[in-house]
């Protein structure tokens, strides 16, 4: 059964649009429920599922997606993120159990004197209702991403991954039986704990140290070069971002309106630009007026380019000396918080949303980071992830700092967590990596036949 998002909202509007199944199709023939269009041009496209770029002659830029669906309407009995298909841009429902847990957090509220703060969990912790496998909100990119493939998918998916995302693909492709390359510097290993086997069209290549996330986005680039090999996009695939702006809309189910603030932690701030992009969509559709929330979006010293462009009131992020950033990144204790080469700048962008949103950028050090994981396991009793340590660091700084209205509605997005817990529970040994790279093997000319190697007769 389908219904109107006018759960609890019924003083910002219900929708006028109740849609079921049969109004939009899914699959092939009768074409998708939404288009693409571009930002810079105005170009409109049907998605064949894979397109990340307008081929048009301008800088680039981030796709957007129009549904026909002005209002959404929630799938009551899809499966976790599908819940939300009518605004997800994908081909067809697929196989999901990724539920967030939207709740007041009343003791952190009374600690901080904050009149209204909304906590959106997602992590592992089945009491609240929680139910990510892998412990971090990257599973509601991967779900999505996978159902946007179109009917019939041969290729490669390959992606490069700090860990978080490489752990939410891994489970994904292998429950849904999609060939997928990933590429981690050997840190994110960690990352990759489940009960059982990955499946055997997932294959892992791991990056010796002092290789980090950049190498393996390099590497990944090279590989995606190949025949067969179809690059994932990261921001610029539209159902990540779709995903991802599901973390607004779980909270205006909970909280019943928009939060005036918004708090995450960013390496890329891929889920920072969906939640606006989801707001500016909610909003569009509501006969009251109200505005995205104002994104707060910390980074953690001594490697944060976005705020250091931010406070800089630039447009370009600053570049960094390859050593130089090596040895920042490898003091970070959020280390899955270091892209070098952020969408900042790109129309549609980070610089894009925190301008639209009266937005701002906190950097919080490793010390005061820590200090925050353990004041929130603490007071909520359950562990987070060091990313989701710098959001309610930096949350702190923002009280003390009086750059809040303590008295306004804020969500902190806490993007990870549950590890610890789920560690206890049982067994989960790390997956061994499929091939690992040493130091000065990069750019081999026997790497690129050896990775090809692990897809013989499975593409």
């Amino acid at each position: 059964m389908e219904r109107a998002i006018s759960v609890a909202l019924s003083e910002i509007g219900t929708a006028d649009i109740s849609t079921d199944s049969s109004a939009f199709s899914h699959g092939r023939g009768v074409g998708r429920h939404y288009e693409l269009t571009c930002p810079a041009c105005g170009a409109v496209f049907e998605d064949d599922g894979v397109l990340l770029d307008c081929p048009a002659n301008h800088p680039r830029a981030l796709l957007n997606v129009r549904y026909r669906a002005q209002r959404l309407t929630l799938a009551e009995e899809a499966p976790g993120v599908f819940r939300y298909q009518s605004w997800l841009p994908i081909d067809k429902p697929g196989f999901s159990t990724a539920r967030p847990a939207v709740y007041r957090g009343e003791a952190l509220s009374r600690e901080l004197g904050l009149a209204e703060l909304w906590i959106a969990f997602h992590g592992y912790w089945p009491e609240r209702g929680a139910t990510f496998e892998t412990g971090t909100f990257k599973e509601l990119e991967a779900d999505t991403v996978l159902a946007r493939l179109p009917a019939g998918f041969r290729g490669v998916l390959t992606l490069a991954s700090a860990g978080n995302t490489a752990a939410a693909f891994a489970r994904a492709c292998s429950r849904n039986s999609v060939p997928c390359l990933i590429v981690v510097p050997e840190s994110g290993l960690d990352a990759l704990r489940f009960a059982g086997p990955l499946g055997p069209v997932v294959r892992v290549v791991a990056l010796s140290s002092p290789a980090d996330y950049s190498d393996a986005i390099d590497l990944a680039g090279r590989i995606c070069g190949q025949p067969g090999f179809q690059p994932e996009g990261g921001v610029f695939n539209v159902a990540r971002r779709g995903g991802l702006g599901t973390v607004i809309l779980s909270a205006l189910e909970a909280i019943g309106r928009m939060p005036d603030y918004y708090f995450q932690a960013i390496g890329s701030g891929a889920g920072a630009i969906a939640v606006h992009q989801a707001a500016e969509r909610w909003i569009a559709g509501e006969p009251h007026g109200s505005r995205p929330p104002r994104q707060m979006l910390s980074q953690n010293l001594p490697f944060a380019p976005i705020h250091s462009a931010w406070q800089a009131a630039s447009r370009e992020c600053p570049g960094i000396e390859n050593d130089r950033a090596r040895r920042q990144i490898s003091r970070m204790f959020a280390n899955v918080l270091s892209t070098r080469t952020p969408p900042y700048s790109i129309r549609g962008g980070v610089y894009d949303i925190l301008s639209a949103s009266a937005g701002d950028t906190i950097a919080v050090e490793n010390a005061p980071a820590r200090a925050a994981a353990q004041w929130f396991e603490a007071r909520e009793g359950i562990d987070i992830d060091p990313a989701s340590a710098v959001a309610v660091a930096s949350l702190r700084v923002a009280v003390r700092e009086a750059r809040i209205e303590p008295r306004k509605c804020l969500l902190l997005n806490i993007t990870g967590g549950g590890r610890k817990r789920r560690l206890k529970e049982g067994r989960l040994p790390i997956s061994k990596p499929d091939l690992r790279v040493p130091p000065g093997e990069m750019h081999s000319s026997q790497l690129m036949r050896r990775i090809l190697d692990l897809f013989d007769g499975k593409k």
